[in-house]
């Protein structure tokens, strides 16, 4: 990252706005593009609104996190812990999210177009108004997760665990 600027990091050591971590600002509305924060704790972290398009946060710990509107769009959140994270209206287009844990969280009206969705787990999520039209779940668990409104138009569902437990043939 570039040299942060000193008001800016003031501000935010002694309003309480925001966390510096590895020379980033966590704070809403985030300039983070391309930021490499793989493995980081933000736990609970406001990112309401971040620009994280093209970030690598694989294995990042983000449960909790608020990424309502976030950008996310071709954000590497392989493997990523997001429990219970605030998603909804963030654009997660062409993401890595494979192997990441999205149990509990809110994806309402998130969009997923052409993000890598292989052995993601949305068990009890609210993914009310989600796109999986043409997407391969195979191996996703669905287990509880809320799809009111969601398309799955020609999604493929073979071996993915559906909201009522079963394993679809």
């Amino acid at each position: 990252p570039t040299a942060l600027p000193s008001q800016k990091v003031f501000r935010c050591l002694t309003m309480l706005t925001c966390v510096i971590f590895k020379g980033y600002i966590i704070e809403p509305h985030a300039d983070l593009e391309g930021a490499r924060l793989k493995g980081a704790n933000l736990q609970g972290a406001n990112l309401m609104g971040a620009d994280l398009s093209g970030a690598d946060l694989r294995r990042a710990n983000l449960a909790g996190a608020n990424l309502t509107d976030a950008n996310l769009v071709g954000a590497n959140l392989k493997g990523a812990k997001l429990w219970g994270a605030e998603l909804s209206g963030a654009d997660l287009h062409r993401a890595n999210l494979a192997g990441a844990n999205f149990e509990g969280s809110y994806l309402r009206k998130a969009n997923l177009d052409g993000a890598n969705l292989d052995g993601t787990n949305f068990e009890g999520a609210d993914l009310t108004g989600a796109n999986f039209a043409g997407f391969d779940l195979w191996g996703d668990n669905l287990l509880g997760a809320e799809l009111a409104n969601a398309n799955l138009l020609n999604a493929i569902l073979t071996g993915a665990t559906m909201p009522d437990g079963t394993v679809h043939d």
